[in-house]
């Protein structure tokens, strides 16, 4: 069922609400350990695929309220997607992340001003995912995913 309240998106600057703010989880830049195993163990030593340093998560309580969220970047005419994966999608074999569902974009932003600071090229990802599984990565869950990644050599 479509959910009856709708969302609006903002960008940090229009955020003025202390509330808002406790609402946003900012994720780390990854660590330049992680990215070099990833480099080796997945891309070949190829930097160019490596599209995950700059990332962010939204959360969501239903899966209505991420599709649109995904239909409102699609719509969105500064955004390319350079890839997305689905990893809610029922066919997904979620044996290869130990159980964990998200859609994960990788984005880039192509306006006057992405173009003025010559960051157009640049590629962010945003991982959109059910409260459920944002609740899975706490610390004790992110360590059983890092164990179970590297038994995988990822």
């Amino acid at each position: 069922s479509s959910s009856s309240v709708m969302y609006s998106y903002k960008s940090v600057q229009e955020i003025t609400d202390e509330d808002e703010w406790h609402q946003v989880k900012w994720a780390e830049i990854k660590k330049p350990g992680r990215a070099i195993q990833k480099l080796v163990r997945n891309y070949h030593n190829d930097p160019s695929r490596l599209v995950d340093l700059c990332r962010q998560s939204i959360v969501f309580s239903n899966v209505q309220d991420l599709s649109d969220c995904v239909a409102a970047i699609a719509a969105d005419s500064t955004v390319v997607c350079v890839r997305a994966k689905n990893r809610m999608a029922l066919d997904y074999d979620d044996l290869v992340s130990a159980g964990y569902r998200d859609v994960a974009l990788n984005l880039r932003i192509e306006s006057d001003t992405t173009v003025r600071l010559g960051v157009e090229e640049h590629v962010c990802e945003l991982q959109l995912i059910l409260k459920p599984f944002a609740d899975a990565k706490s610390d004790q869950g992110h360590a059983r995913y890092v164990s179970y990644r590297n038994m995988r050599a990822e």
